[in-house]
């Protein structure tokens, strides 16, 4: 079926009829982007994508932890030693099981990919999952579906991706070197060069010494290590820094003790306890960096990472068993916040997969320390509900102000306008509410929408500040 032109609106007439105005006013703004996953390769080779597969089943965690749930191999989805299946194969498996997606996140937005990337209006079944494939495989292979071209159909304005501390960024250099005109962002993203529980770590301080000439070996020389990196990721365009620890445990330790702590680390003697107190200091020795050098700073705590060791050994990171888990941000923030958290320079921005922190401690922290925002719904709450939850719990206390807008966190590229539609549509609903229950002005209303379609996005990521 095709999709409806009032999905996610509210069913009262009257509340409908404003969100359809509000919606109207930004479903065609520039799409701001400013995290994600995308693939830099993407942006700097402009290759053309191999299969269907590879563009909708294969690189999308929420896809295939779907279809693994209900017992489906890796193997049979083209992942792992040895996979035999071929894409085609891949495929009708995905529409054989089209189904298990009703009523999430991944439905909407796939159904629209099809529809208004590729023009297939027939929802994904095993009687079209053929037609489907070939219409789309044919598609893929004309210039105009190449990442470039989507880029520009998309009406993306700028696009953020997430790069390792130790990436040389040679497709950002590359996309600026093509003169191409779109506006592709690193982030630094220096977890490999902080956690000392990343497999490899002093191997990877090893080679941030020598790709920056600095002295990792000591406490000093490794964070100057940092800030040669970040100037080199902000000569590159780069606004923010993004961290996924565990928990946003922060401290505040003298320098001798941080000195012992890192010599600990550097010599692979710390215990679990030192590893967390590390992470922790290095949150705020981040902060510090970020008030000198104006990077925004962005932290995702919560997450238990590659859940299953089964699937991590044999199929890798990021295919699906990233898992919540409870986090507390009031007490664990508060030595980086005795530091940073007044300073107008400061910029960071909290994520988190435990809902039940919106109103009990984020919105309350970021509705009173100027240097804290608050990000978007992120991973398992990227949805209507989780969207519209975010608003009802933060917003009596934080205000919109003090949110970010929307970022799509993805690595599928077609999902991309889905995502920020799905945000667009909520947003649009959300404030209809408040027009209709006189808590909100409808000219406010009309105010506020493009601020939350990408006018947040602009100012809390730094996006129009001089290069």
């Amino acid at each position: 079926m095709p999709l409806h032109p009032d999905r996610l609106l509210p069913a009262d007439p009257a509340t409908r009829a404003i969100a359809r105005e509000l919606y109207r006013a930004v479903a065609d703004l520039p799409i701001v982007s400013p995290h994600g996953h995308t693939d830099p390769r993407w942006w700097g080779e402009n290759p053309a994508f191999a299969n269907p597969a590879e563009l909708f089943v294969i690189p999308d965690h929420y896809v295939l932890r779907m279809l693994v749930s209900q017992g489906i191999a890796y193997e049979a989805l083209g992942i792992g030693e040895g996979a035999q299946a071929d894409p085609r194969t891949i495929w009708r498996t995905f529409a054989a099981n089209y189904h298990l997606f009703q009523g999430t996140p991944s439905r909407l937005w796939i159904d629209h990919s099809l529809e208004a990337v590729f023009g297939l209006e027939q929802r994904l079944s095993p009687s079209n999952a053929d037609a489907y494939y070939d219409a789309i495989a044919e598609k893929l292979a004309q210039p105009e579906y190449r990442p470039r071209a989507l880029y520009d159909r998309f009406r993306i304005e700028v696009i953020a991706t997430t790069d390792s501390a130790l990436d040389d960024l040679r497709y950002h250099q590359m996309a600026k070197d093509s003169g191409w005109t779109g506006r592709v962002l690193p982030t630094y993203r220096p977890d490999a060069v902080i956690d000392p529980e990343t497999d490899g770590f002093e191997d990877n301080l090893d080679r941030l010494g020598e790709i920056t000439g600095c002295d990792t070996g000591t406490w000093q020389g490794y964070l100057d290590a940092h800030r040669s990196r970040r100037a080199f990721f902000k000569s590159m365009g780069a606004t923010a820094t993004d961290h996924g620890h565990p928990t946003p445990q922060t401290a505040n330790l003298g320098a001798e003790d941080a000195s012992r702590l890192f010599d600990r680390v550097r010599r692979g003697k710390a215990s679990a306890e030192d590893a967390e107190r590390f992470r922790a200091q290095m949150l705020t020795e981040m902060a510090r960096m970020s008030v000198e050098d104006g990077l925004v700073m962005q932290l995702h705590p919560g997450s238990f990472r590659s859940h299953s060791p089964h699937v991590l050994k044999h199929y890798g990171r990021d295919r699906g068993f990233d898992i919540p888990v409870p986090v507390s941000f009031t007490v664990a923030l508060k030595p980086l916040l005795d530091v940073v958290g007044m300073d107008p320079r400061m910029r960071l921005i909290l994520f988190t997969l435990d809902e039940a922190t919106y109103a009990r401690e984020l919105a309350p922290l970021a509705g009173a320390y100027p240097a804290l925002r608050l990000g978007p719904p992120w991973w398992f709450q990227d949805s209507f509900e989780g969207i519209r939850r975010f608003r009802e719990r933060a917003t009596e206390t934080a205000g919109f102000m003090n949110t970010v807008g929307f970022n799509d966190d993805t690595r599928a590229l077609c999902s991309i306008p889905a995502r920020h539609d799905v945000s667009r549509r909520t947003d649009a609903a959300f404030l209809a509410d408040l027009v209709t229950s006189h808590r909100l002005d409808e000219a406010e209303a009309h105010e506020l929408a493009p601020r939350l379609a990408g006018d947040l996005a602009r100012d809390g990521y730094r996006l129009n500040a001089p290069a």
